[in-house]
């Protein structure tokens, strides 16, 4: 099984049990930021999703344009099936983009749609 993407995760899909839940193993890790964004919060209403992390208010980052802001998480290693749960874990509410992480390193991120 080749990990081919990375994910940069500041939320719940760094909990082991998500993990577990969505992928059906621990991913590996390494700690990373995301420099221009900023962390907030927004309710979820997903019940699924609500169920499965125990939390109706989720993280969700925004750009601020600053390259002074920064919200701290993980590059995950992921295989382009993983990617796609990811996908399918993620609401409405979050969208997949390509960003540039303070390692240097490219990886997806979900960020505030």
């Amino acid at each position: 099984m080749a990990a081919d993407h990375l994910l940069f995760s500041y939320g719940t899909l760094s909990h082991p049990e998500i993990q577990l839940d969505t992928f059906g193993r621990l991913l590996r890790g390494e700690p990373d930021a995301l420099p221009g964004y900023t962390m907030d919060y927004a309710r979820i209403d997903d019940h699924r999703l609500v169920d499965l992390s125990g939390h109706s208010i989720h993280a969700v980052v925004r750009p601020t344009g600053n390259t002074l802001d920064k919200v701290v998480g993980k590059a995950l290693r992921l295989t382009e099936d993983e990617v796609d749960a990811c996908d399918e874990y993620e609401v409405a509410l979050f969208r997949r983009i390509q960003v540039r992480l303070a390692s240097g390193r490219e990886a997806w991120a979900y960020v505030a749609s």
